[in-house]
């Protein structure tokens, strides 16, 4: 078990599509329905696939962006994270988006926006409800998460606003405060940004956004905790809802592979993903 945990960890962490299809083979989706590669967009990765539960009307949705430093992925690599929230009774997008060096920032940002945009149109059309959309992250992924939900700019260029138009955030060890830009390409994918600051999610927050949780392994060396603990700290101080939970020994692969149904005993992202989406709080409160 040991070597086919360290296997998987290791595939996705290359972003290999044998991970995603052995985790894809082995994680149900209750027989939910699969529609692939509708396009939200004209360019060939602005293009989404949406998962449905069986029977499901008025049904929470969840879009969920993989990460890959802005630079790689692919939405069928993660099919098995939207096989198992829709097994959950949770109808799940996961889009492909433009990548660099093909585009720069904000592209990856202003595609999570029409995707979201794309779900408020058509949520009800696959048994979705289209006020309870929950935008979810890895890595960068959740960064686009973030800044979808709290700099209201990128909504608002799809004549959305995130205090009314999500109904959460989820971000699974994100980048949200990773200033200066230490690494050359990530510094030139961020260089059209007039602010640095700007770019950081951190500094976006305000009253009025939606809730979050923030899920974090404690082990993580790729992107450090700290990144949730500093958002966490910025979204209490204005009083918005916010959760944090830092799991201990998981590190940044293990958390997002633990939503697959053979190595879900690493981290229970699933379950705390799953229950924040359908308003299960646990006695605790947590």
């Amino acid at each position: 078990m040991v070597k086919l945990v360290f296997m998987l960890c290791l595939l996705i962490t290359l972003g290999g599509c044998s991970a995603g299809k052995i985790l894809d083979i082995t994680t149900s989706s209750g027989g939910a329905s699969v529609t692939r590669s509708i396009a939200y967009g004209k360019d060939k990765r602005q293009t989404l696939d949406i998962y449905v539960p069986k029977n499901v009307r008025s049904a929470p949705v969840a879009v969920f962006f993989y990460g890959g430093t802005w630079q790689s992925g692919d939405k069928a690599t993660y099919a098995f994270v939207a096989s198992a929230l829709a097994a959950k009774g949770i109808v799940t997008i996961v889009p492909d988006y433009r990548l660099y060096p093909a585009v720069r920032y904000p592209a990856f940002i202003q595609d999570g926006a029409a995707v979201v945009r794309w779900a408020r149109d058509h949520a009800e059309t696959y048994g979705g409800d289209p006020e309870k959309i929950y935008v979810v992250g890895h890595s960068a992924g959740a960064y686009i998460a973030a800044m979808l939900a709290l700099d209201r700019q990128w909504l608002g260029q799809q004549n959305l606003n995130p205090a009314h138009d999500l109904k959460g955030f989820i971000g699974i060890s994100g980048p949200y405060d990773f200033l200066p830009f230490d690494d050359k390409i990530v510094a030139d994918i961020f260089s059209p940004a007039k602010s640095q600051e700007a770019t950081q999610p951190v500094n976006q927050v305000r009253h009025g956004n939606p809730s979050v949780l923030l899920l974090h392994g404690q082990s993580d060396t790729v992107v450090y905790p700290s990144n949730s603990i500093a958002l966490e700290k910025k979204l209490r101080a204005v009083g918005s809802p916010v959760e944090i939970k830092l799991y201990p020994n998981v590190g940044h692969v293990g958390i997002i592979g633990a939503m697959g149904s053979p190595i879900r005993f690493i981290a229970p992202t699933l379950h705390d993903t799953a229950n924040f989406i359908l308003g299960i709080r646990n006695q605790n409160g947590s």
